[in-house]
């Protein structure tokens, strides 16, 4: 919705925005609104402060099968779409690339390591360092932007309960760490590193396609924090990450002839934020963030030696290049938050980000260069007891795309009385295309999605259902055929259905979700308004837990079904318009993953507390073959399935800390 800047500034100073539950990760702690609160309509909440069924960060990494990954983990929560051949969060009808993650405000802009093709990459963050997570799978508040479809909003710990040491060994990796809490108690530090390789592991379980180097991983994380005031912190995060993957494929276009895919990646980020409480309840959230990264990537054509070989007849003669990306990005955001009496509170700020992408494609070099402001406001209103609501605005002005977008925003909250919930959530989206189409043409706008939510909410103890229903609408869509536009739209609309019980059975935590989705869209090359290929109708997760405090045992498993996912070989006709040549349904993702922890201690009379552990795990239990999607030969007569690297995965280690006993947040009532 574009408007002129006298009209956006008379709305920003009306309005408010928000949708998601009031919470501390939408960098304020909102309190209960009298005997209701606006809870997130599309959200889950995990916190250390969490009760009853709430999720926790533990949650995101004892969930069997998720590999440490806070977004694989959340895969097992409804509206999350189960893409095992690429990483990110696919929800509600949308592609991995709507889905942002934010850290203490800041958008982490690269989450994961370097991407390769059918082959999910690791998380850069260690899940351990956060103490809040905010899982919002529509509606959320217009504090951030910038992502179509969902968001994950993380918040970093203020100071550790204790200092503490950590060690772990696995046959694909090692890492240590340490956390320092200083005598007085007011400020800490802590490194974490990390190395991992995967080619002794691959040797042992083969692995399709044929890894000849790595992947291979280094991490390093460091962290400061400073309790400036009685209200007052100042902390800072950083990570770096490089990874170096190489593999060999068997051509599609041909049976004698080989595919190679190299890639290397370097990734620096760092983030400070700042908060403060003032007088007359103000208070104050900033922070400032940057990120480097640097990717080289190399595709060639082998032979059955593997030597490179180059071929000067279509479409062999596109199968050598390169592809070298570096790309800075920055971000300030400063954050207002005024309580006014008990029944409001009111927030306001601004951020600026800017980006400066470089690409040269063989010897072509391409820039991309953009700042982008944002302004947003928001209030919260206790209407009645039993009625809460959060309106508001947020506006964008991007300097690339010369355009001014806001976006209304509301959420409602009625409180039954039996201590129920019904919460509505209405709010308006923007994002920016990515890159790879800006470079096409730059003349592009912001795509728009607009969220319609409604969910009941039922907590009593350690039970929670929730239901939730909703509709979203997509418009300017980025087409690429016959020209790179905006001209594609759509729409998805679904059910979900989410039950966690930890009270039935002693020791035992489960929960169950349940995720029916009605989405198309035109947009890419696609001919017409048809079903994604990253969706499927139905999925059911189940996650288990089992804890045995008699012998410091642990049992995880995760079981997740869904209906199969559509695939087309769409190509282009004789007037250069897209059609669908081939395309079916892939088959039933039906997946079963375990892991096991056993817990002790090595020096039980040591006066500084120590925990151990052996943990194993296997996924793909059932030895499924899952496939995914399937690529094409350029004439369409050929086709190779997109799978498993491996039918199962394994792992098995040992995990240790010094200074801190863990096993108490895997006792049940602590999960």
């Amino acid at each position: 919705m574009k408007i002129s800047i006298k009209k956006y500034i008379t709305i920003l100073l009306l309005l408010a925005a928000g949708s998601t539950r009031a919470q501390k990760t939408d960098s304020v702690k909102v309190k209960t609104l009298g005997e209701v609160v606006v809870v997130g309509a599309g959200s889950f909440e995990a916190s250390d402060k969490a009760k009853g069924a709430s999720l926790t960060p533990i949650d995101a990494v004892t969930v069997a099968g998720n590999g440490g990954d806070i977004a694989n983990a959340l895969r097992a929560l409804p509206g999350a779409q189960q893409i095992g051949e690429k990483e990110g969060l696919f929800v509600r009808g949308g592609t991995g690339y709507e889905s942002k993650q934010f850290v203490d405000g800041t958008l982490l802009k690269n989450p994961n390591y370097s991407s390769v093709p059918g082959l999910p990459q690791y998380a850069r963050l260690n899940p351990f360092l956060f103490k809040g997570i905010l899982f919002s799978s529509g509606g959320y508040s217009a504090l951030y932007g910038e992502a179509l479809s969902s968001a994950l909003i993380l918040e970093t710990v203020d100071l550790p309960d204790e200092s503490s040491a950590s060690l772990h060994i696995f046959p694909q990796s090692v890492g240590a760490g340490i956390q320092q809490l200083s005598h007085d108690r007011k400020s800490s530090y802590g490194v974490n590193v990390n190395y991992g390789n995967l080619q002794p592991y691959n040797q042992v379980i083969k692995q399709q396609p044929d890894f000849y180097h790595g992947p291979e991983y280094l991490s390093t994380d460091l962290n400061f924090r400073i309790k400036t005031s009685k209200t007052g912190m100042l902390k800072f995060y950083g990570n770096y990450g490089y990874s170096h993957t190489g593999l060999r494929n068997s051509d599609v276009d041909s049976v004698d002839l080989l595919s190679l895919y190299e890639i290397k990646g370097t990734n620096a980020y760092g983030n400070l934020s700042y908060r403060e409480s003032f007088k007359n309840r103000w208070k104050i959230d900033a922070a400032v963030a940057y990120n480097f990264y640097k990717e080289e990537l190399n595709n060639g054509l082998l032979n059955s030696a593997s030597e490179k070989i180059y071929l000067s007849w279509y479409p062999y003669n596109e199968k050598n290049n390169t592809l070298n990306t570096s790309s800075n990005f920055a971000q300030g955001r400063v954050v207002l938050t005024k309580g006014a009496g008990r029944i409001q509170t009111i927030r306001f700020g601004t951020e600026y980000f800017y980006t400066r992408d470089r690409y040269t494609h063989n010897d072509t070099l391409s820039n991309l260069t953009d700042n982008l402001q944002a302004f947003f406001a928001e209030d919260d209103l206790q209407i009645t007891k039993r009625i809460a609501a959060r309106i508001g605005v947020r506006a964008e002005y991007s300097n690339l795309l010369q355009q001014l977008s806001w976006a209304p925003r509301i959420s409602v909250a009625y409180k039954l009385h039996d201590g129920s919930q019904i919460n509505m959530a209405y709010g308006i989206f923007y994002q920016k295309p990515e890159n790879i189409y800006l470079l096409q043409q730059k003349d592009l706008s912001f795509t728009e999605a607009t969220h319609y939510i409604i969910n009941y909410t039922k907590r009593v103890g350690n039970r929670l259902f929730r239901a939730e229903a909703y509709y979203k609408t997509y418009k300017d869509l980025v087409t690429t055929i016959p020209t790179t536009g905006n001209d594609g739209d759509g729409y998805a609309r679904g059910i979900e259905l989410f039950w966690r019980d930890k009270k039935t059975f002693k020791n035992f935590d489960y929960w169950i979700s349940y995720t029916y989705l009605d989405t198309k869209r035109k947009f890419l090359d696609y001919p017409y308004s048809i079903r994604p290929n990253f969706s499927t109708p139905h999925t059911l997760a189940i996650a288990m837990k089992k804890y045995f405090p008699d012998i410091n045992f642990s049992a995880n498993a995760s079981y997740t079904l869904a209906t199969g996912r559509p695939y087309y070989n769409i190509q282009t006709d004789a007037s250069g318009y897209p059609v669908i040549a081939d395309h079916g349904t892939t088959n039933t993702y039906n997946g079963l993953n375990l892991s096991f922890a056993y817990m002790f201690s090595i020096f039980p009379h040591w006066k500084n507390k120590d925990f151990s552990g052996i943990g194993f795990g296997l996924n793909n239990l059932m030895g499924v073959k899952q496939i995914f999607d399937y690529r094409y030969s350029y004439n369409g007569e050929h086709k190779v399935p997109v799978m498993l690297t491996a039918p199962r995965s394994y792992y098995i280690g040992l995990f240790m800390t010094f200074g801190i006993d863990r096993r108490e947040d895997f006792i049940n009532e602590n999960l």
